[in-house]
């Protein structure tokens, strides 16, 4: 015959130690949670600040030797970028194209786009948090200020004429993109509707967690010089 204090008492030895393994496993779960977003808001910036500078070493290593186009390891780069707002060592790789891969490494060079000093509209996207996050202060931006990008020979010096965080459209706005951007909204932030334009156009997130909208920001070509 069953004892039935001892069956209670294996009950309740069983319930503590599922328990105590249930607890055991959301542990585990909460610590990979923070792990992960560790990783994505510090660890990957980390890393692609290093690939940035590689990039950058590599490309001006390349132009000493007389090379004008450069095969990275994170894809094709012909250009570097400098926002002085942004401190006199900001220096950003533009690598081309918009893959993870480019993106990590620096800025992206938006496929069908005008290249450096060219008439059109040279495009680029770069992470605002994690991944190096190169233009997490694209807000600061105002009209005015100056983007120099840097290519072997001349270097190609853009005011911008919106600030930072004057235009925020949905991710599917492809028209900040066109060689003369124009504004479906009227009255809306859009560059000087003029032919012939040498325009530069930011893109990043407008937040810095999850969201589906971008930040937009244009500039002009205003003067070019030798790249020393």
């Amino acid at each position: 015959m069953l004892d039935p204090m001892s069956t209670t008492t294996q009950t309740r030895s069983r319930g503590r130690r599922a328990v105590f393994w249930t607890g055991i496993v959301l542990v585990i779960a909460g610590l990979s949670v923070l792990g992960y977003v560790a990783w994505e808001f510090y660890g990957t910036t980390i890393v692609s600040k290093e690939r940035q500078r590689e990039a950058t070493s590599k490309i001006e290593r390349a132009w000493g030797s007389g090379q004008t186009e450069v095969t990275t390891e994170f894809g094709s780069a012909g250009a570097l970028i400098e926002i002085p707002r942004f401190g006199k060592d900001y220096r950003i790789p533009v690598l081309e194209g918009t893959s993870d891969r480019a993106l990590g490494a620096g800025f992206g060079h938006f496929d069908g786009t005008a290249g450096p000093g060219e008439v059109g509209n040279f495009a680029l996207a770069g992470h605002r948090v994690t991944h190096g996050e190169p233009l997490r202060n694209l807000p600061d931006l105002r009209p005015g200020d100056k983007i120099r990008v840097l290519t072997r020979e001349k270097t190609y010096v853009y005011a911008l004429t919106s600030g930072g965080d004057d235009l925020i459209v949905p991710f599917t706005s492809i028209w900040v993109t066109d060689p003369l951007p124009d504004n479906p909204e009227r009255g809306g932030v859009e560059p000087e509707q003029k032919k012939g334009q040498r325009l530069i156009t930011l893109t990043t997130c407008s937040e810095l967690f999850h969201t589906d909208n971008r930040m937009i920001a244009f500039g002009k070509l205003v003067s070019e010089e030798p790249t020393k």
